[in-house]
C-alpha cells in the first residue's frame, strides 16, 4: 500500500484528506510501507543517520530540567527545542535515546511506517512487575500478535458508537451524582458558591464513571464518605503512575538500594487486589444468575467475561489498564474547559444557548442530542488542543527501518511525537494560545469573521491535532471519554453559570506525566433560574 493510499484509509474529514493528499504528493517518501530491505539499504546510503541529528547535550538537558524548571514544563520544552533545533532532533537522558518529531508532516511520516504491531514505548518495569507476580501482560506490555488479539476483543464495545451508546444511562447516573456533589460543596463553601480544587472533584467523577462501565459497580467516589477499598484504589493509581516515571530512570541493580521499586510494587499490588476483587464479585453475581430465571445482563465486564478469546488473568489486567487511561482524560479536560468558560462569558453563553435549545428545561441530553451540539464538541476539541492530556506520544518502531524527512533510522528507534508543539503551532492554528472553539466549526459566526479572512483558519494538517492518538494504537476508550465529557459539561452548563473565584490567579499547566493544573482551580457555580 502506498503512503497516500494508507493516508486515505484514515478516518479524516474531507478537508483533512485533501491536506493529507497535498502533503504526500510533495513528499519524497512515495511508498514507505512498500520498501523492501534492499531498497531501504540503498536509500539509507544517501540519507543522514540519527548521529547527524541536532539536539541538546546531557549537561544542557540537565540545566533545562532542573535549573530552568522544565522538569514540570516538559510540554514547553518541546516548543523551546523545536525553535532551537528544528522540527526533528535527538535527545538523550539517562537510559533514553529519543528522536523527537514536532511537525504534523513528520508525525505523519512516523505513523505511516509504524508497522502492523506498533509499540508506544517499552515498559520494561511494568513487565518486570508482571513477571514477578505471574500476571498476564495486558495491552501496555504485550506486543505483536498477542497484543493485536487482545485489542481486537477490547475494541468493539469501546469504539463503536452504537455499542457505546448503551453506556449513556449509567453515565447520566454518575453525572447526577456529580451535580449533587457540586451542590454539597457549594453549601459548605465560605460564600455558598465556590467549589475549591475542581480538578480533584472531577477526578473522582472520572474514576466513578469509567469504573461503573468497566467493573459494572459503583465505587462511591462522589459520596461524602468514600469507602476504604475505593480510597485504596484511587491512592494506588496515583502512586503507581507517579512512581512509574521514577523507577524507569534507575537501573535494576538499584532495586534493593532505593525505595522506589518497593513502593512501585506495593502500588501495583494494591491496584491489582482491588481490581481483581471487583471482577471476582461480578463473576459470582453472573454465576448466581445462571441458575435463576433472570438473564445475566451487564456492560463491558460481562462482555469480556463471556468472551472465549481472553483468559480471566487477561481480563483482570485489561480492565485495570483501561481504567488507568480513562480517568485523567475526562477529569483534566473538564477542569480546563470549565476554567476557560468561567473566564470567557461570551463562549459560555453561546454554549448554554446551544444546549438549552436542544434540551430545554434541563432535559438530559441523549446520545442523538449530542449530534445537534456542534459548539459543545468544539469546546471540548479546543480544550484538548490547548491542554492535550498527553503532551507527547511514543512510537517504538520495532518492525521496520524508518525514513523521516531526510534521515534513515534502524529498527527499534524510539520516537517521541510532540503533540503539544504540533497543536500550538501558529502555522497550523491562528492565535494558538487563545481559546477559540469557533475554529472547529464549519459555520461562520460573528466572533470568528475577522479570523475567517486569514486563509487556513479552519484548515489544519490532520496530524496537528491527535489528542487520542491515531492508528491502531489510538486510545481504546476515546468514545466513552467523549460521551462522559459531553454529558457532564452540558448538564453543568444547564444548571450553573460558572465564574472565577474573585482574585483567582491565572492557572498554567504543568507536566506530571500528564498535563495537569499547576495550582487548584477554584470556581463559583451560580444556579441558573
Amino acid at each position: 500500500m502506498s503512503v497516500r493510499a494508507a493516508a486515505a484509509c484514515l478516518p479524516l474529514s474531507r478537508r483533512g484528506v485533501r491536506a493529507a493528499e497535498q502533503f504526500w504528493r510533495g513528499a519524497s517518501l512515495l511508498s514507505v510501507r512498500g520498501l523492501n530491505v534492499q531498497a531501504t539499504t540503498e536509500q539509507a546510503g544517501k540519507l543522514k543517520s540519527i548521529d547527524d541529528l541536532p539536539g541538546p547535550s546531557w549537561p544542557r538537558t540537565l540545566y533545562w530540567l532542573f535549573a530552568r524548571g522544565y522538569a514540570e514544563k516538559a510540554h514547553l520544552l518541546q516548543c523551546l527545542q523545536k525553535n532551537l533545533y528544528g522540527p526533528i532532533w535527538r535527545s538523550r537522558f539517562g537510559p533514553f535515546d529519543i528522536v523527537n518529531v514536532a511537525s504534523p508532516d513528520l508525525i505523519a511520516q512516523v505513523i505511516q511506517q509504524e508497522g502492523r504491531y506498533p509499540v508506544r514505548v517499552e515498559l520494561a518495569h511494568w513487565k518486570e512487575y508482571r513477571d514477578l507476580r505471574g500476571q498476564a501482560y495486558g495491552l501496555h506490555v504485550d506486543t505483536g500478535p498477542e497484543w493485536s488479539r487482545m485489542r481486537s476483543v477490547l475494541n468493539p464495545k469501546m469504539l463503536k458508537l452504537q455499542e457505546v451508546s448503551a453506556y449513556a444511562p449509567v453515565i447520566h447516573l454518575v453525572v447526577g451524582d456529580l451535580l449533587r456533589r457540586v451542590e454539597f460543596l457549594r453549601s459548605r463553601s465560605h460564600d455558598g458558591s465556590t467549589v475549591s480544587d475542581l480538578a480533584a472533584e472531577l477526578y473522582k467523577f472520572g474514576f466513578e464513571g469509567i469504573s461503573s462501565i468497566l467493573f459494572e459497580t459503583r465505587l462511591g467516589c462522589l459520596e461524602e464518605q468514600i469507602p476504604q477499598d475505593t480510597k485504596r484504589f484511587i491512592a494506588a493509581v496515583n502512586d503507581m503512575l507517579t512512581l512509574s516515571d521514577i523507577v524507569i530512570l534507575f537501573p535494576r541493580w538499584t532495586r534493593s538500594v532505593l525505595p522506589f521499586w518497593g513502593r512501585f510494587v506495593q502500588a501495583w499490588d494494591d491496584l491489582y487486589y482491588v481490581a481483581k476483587k471487583l471482577v471476582d464479585r461480578r463473576v459470582a453475581e453472573i454465576e448466581a444468575q445462571v441458575g435463576s430465571t433472570e438473564p445475566s445482563e451487564g456492560l463491558y465486564l460481562t462482555y469480556l467475561l463471556a468472551s472465549d478469546k481472553m483468559s480471566r488473568a487477561e481480563v483482570y489486567i485489561s480492565v485495570t489498564e483501561l481504567m488507568l487511561g480513562g480517568v485523567d482524560t475526562t477529569s483534566n479536560t473538564l477542569s480546563w474547559a470549565l476554567y476557560q468558560l468561567a473566564r470567557d462569558r461570551r463562549t459560555q453563553d453561546l454554549l448554554f444557548s446551544e444546549v438549552s435549545s436542544v434540551c430545554p428545561n434541563k432535559q438530559e441530553p441523549s446520545r442523538d442530542d449530542l449530534n445537534r451540539m456542534p459548539y459543545l464538541k468544539a469546546v471540548i476539541k479546543e480544550t484538548l488542543r490547548l491542554y492535550p492530556v498527553v503532551h507527547g506520544n511514543g512510537r517504538f518502531v520495532s518492525e521496520n527501518e524508518v525514513i523521516v524527512d531526510n534521515y534513515w533510522f534502524p529498527k527499534k528507534t524510539q520516537f517521541h511525537l510532540c503533540n503539544y508543539a504540533a497543536c500550538h503551532d501558529e502555522a497550523e492554528f491562528r492565535n494558538p494560545e487563545e481559546f477559540i472553539p469557533e475554529r472547529w466549526l464549519e459555520v461562520e459566526t460573528p466572533s470568528s469573521r475577522s479570523n475567517r479572512a486569514t486563509p487556513g483558519f479552519y484548515q489544519h494538517h490532520p496530524y496537528s491535532f491527535i489528542p487520542f492518538g491515531v492508528g491502531v494504537r489510538a486510545c481504546v476508550g476515546r468514545r466513552v471519554a467523549e460521551m462522559e465529557m459531553f454529558f457532564a459539561l452540558s448538564r453543568l452548563v444547564q444548571n450553573y453559570t460558572v465564574e472565577p473565584e474573585p482574585g483567582a490567579p491565572v492557572v498554567e499547566p504543568k507536566t506530571r506525566t500528564l498535563l495537569v493544573p499547576s495550582k487548584p482551580i477554584n470556581l463559583r457555580f451560580l444556579p441558573r433560574t
